[in-house]
């Protein structure tokens, strides 16, 4: 337990959710992200609420009661929260006044369950409490109370370090599920789990074996997520296939769809048809391009820029209204704030916000804005191998490594940033030998693409398998190979060299350690939230190892068998 004799000074606020949080210990006067204290302070409070609603809700469910609409609104809550979502207070204002409503709502469905079951209720404390917040500063003084920077001198450090790791998986884990769910898909063990997993993170004594099981259970529901948006986008969209991207702008008005949502980037295409404006994509939304019935619209007519933390620079110069979807949004420049619309759990304060799918307004000034006046040289780029295609010609993939062509694989990706230490996943990949095939996904690409690693045999030797989310394409890719040759994934020429930065990247790491997935590399930096302690079972466990240069950790994967 930490030493508590002299409590201390706490700070307007606290947050080290992130890899960029500042100094790597936590942000306290202003998220490096660009959030204020005051989102941050209410982000809190929805936290602290959704643990209250999962108090009930998950005994209700026990009880065989559910409600739909309750589990959304903790989806939505919960992917509100992640880095580089939503700035604008007053929109988190409502929705804490939404979710203590949704909180009376699981109360009442709690007490009906107990009241069919004969059974008496359980009497609740802690964020089960109704809270009512009559004044604004109210509920920011209340915010001021959840703190972790006080939790973390008073709670025990490693059971405090896991129990973020469980929250930072299941926000992450919110997020994908909220994508599938705008496409109509569900499952009803994924909010099943967020509110139990919620629930657990309230109890004050909780084992460290339990919250650690918590954890890899995590992992474990984030692959049936990931799994459950595969088939949303691939039965909706069709399967990915090797498609050339022009990165090159198109004469003609234009949009610019930035995030990770499919849906949205469709239904923009949809209501463009015939208006003569040409869309773009941005960030992670490239993959889009590489899907049949997205890339069969004619007036998708490229990719524009690169990774989320290039954006300010890469806005300012785009000739149209821009829809940010999902994150990552950096506070926007005054020059471009009135063209940056968001949509859903997007928001920031003084950007157009859109709602019900009408994108009549980003349409409207998309006609306003001059556009680009000429159309330059097409340049491209490859993406689309998804697992379809991957194991489309996993014949071929595998006799390469039969016969010496291929020696080994790299999965470098997740997602980019701006310090420096990023440098080092693109050296990594010009470093990889010729006769190794790099994987790669997320906006980590963007580290990667702009370099000619040629082909092994006609395979080339970078293979862009999609999102962040396409995690699911790759571990599926990895376990064909691994049946194929008849031993563990562990047992393959193949490292991951993941750089991390936010909830969801937290959500595919769990996911990789409850496949027994081992020697990861992650970085630029560990998870600030981790304790010496529990980095060490990671170690221990996992080895899971942070990254160090280039040139050793090349050295260290490739030596060959028994060498030392």
């Amino acid at each position: 337990m930490s030493d508590t004799t002299s409590p201390p000074v706490l700070h307007e606020m606290f947050c080290y959710q992130c890899e960029q949080t500042a100094h790597g210990s936590g942000c306290t006067t202003i998220g490096t992200c660009g959030k204020t204290a005051d989102t941050a302070i209410l982000q809190d409070v929805m936290v602290y609420q959704v643990k209250g609603i999962g108090q009930y809700a998950h005994r209700a469910r026990k009880l065989g009661k559910a409600d739909r609409a309750i589990d959304n609104a903790v989806l939505e809550a919960l992917f509100m929260t992640l880095t580089n979502v939503n700035f604008d207070t007053d929109e988190h204002v409502c929705v804490i006044q939404d979710l203590q409503r949704t909180k009376q709502q699981a109360k009442a469905l709690y007490e009906q369950a107990c009241a069919e079951a004969g059974q008496q209720p359980e009497a609740f404390d802690g964020p089960a409490v109704w809270q009512a917040f009559p004044k604004k500063e109210d509920l920011f003084n209340f915010g001021r109370t959840l703190s972790l920077e006080g939790l973390k001198y008073t709670m025990d450090p490693d059971r405090l370090s896991l129990q973020e790791l469980l929250t930072y998986g299941i926000k992450g884990l919110a997020a994908y599920a909220h994508h599938a769910m705008l496409l109509g898909y569900t499952d009803d063990s994924i909010y099943a789990f967020v509110h139990e997993a919620m629930a657990l993170t309230t109890e004050p004594d909780v084992a460290i074996d339990t919250l650690l099981a918590a954890c890899l259970k995590a992992g474990e529901v984030n692959l049936t997520v990931m799994a459950l948006l595969d088939q949303a986008h691939t039965e909706t969209f069709g399967h990915p296939e090797p498609t050339h991207v022009n990165t090159a702008p198109v004469e003609g008005k234009a949009i610019l769809v930035s995030g990770h949502d499919m849906k949205v980037l469709h239904d923009v295409l949809k209501q463009t048809e015939g208006t003569g404006i040409n869309v773009y994509t941005h960030g992670e939304l490239l993959p889009a391009h590489a899907y049949p019935k997205l890339k069969a619209f004619k007036h998708l007519v490229g990719n524009y820029g690169g990774a989320w933390q290039l954006q300010v620079r890469e806005f300012e110069a785009f000739p149209g209204p821009i829809l940010m979807t999902t994150n990552c949004l950096k506070p926007p420049s005054d020059s471009y704030k009135d063209r940056l619309y968001t949509i859903n759990v997007m928001g920031f304060d003084g950007c157009p916000k859109l709602s019900d799918n009408d994108f009549g307004p980003l349409i409207e000034a998309a006609k306003q804005h001059a556009g680009f006046p000429e159309t330059k040289p097409a340049k491209t780029t490859l993406i689309g191998f998804g697992r379809n295609a991957v194991l489309g010609v996993a014949d071929k993939v595998i006799d390469a490594v039969k016969q010496g062509a291929i020696k080994h694989f790299f999965l470098i990706g997740g997602c980019d940033g701006a310090e420096f230490a990023r440098n080092y996943f693109t050296d990594f990949g010009h470093q990889t030998p010729d006769d190794t095939v790099i994987l790669t996904l997320g906006c980590g690409k963007y580290r990667l693409m702009d370099h000619d690693y040629g082909d092994i045999g006609g395979i080339p030797r970078l293979l862009d398998m999609g999102q962040c989310n396409d995690a699911y394409s790759a571990i599926k890719v990895a376990m064909a190979l691994a049946e194929a040759f008849g031993v563990g994934v562990n047992d393959l020429p193949l490292s991951l060299i993941i750089s991390w930065f936010e909830q969801k990247a937290v959500a595919v790491l769990l996911t990789l350690l409850h496949l027994g997935i081992k020697d990861i590399r992650l970085g630029p930096n560990l998870p600030g939230f981790v304790s010496p302690n529990v980095l060490s079972l990671l170690v221990e466990k996992y080895d899971l190892k942070p990254t160090g240069t280039v040139e050793e950790d090349m050295a260290a994967i490739l030596q060959p068998v028994g060498a030392s």
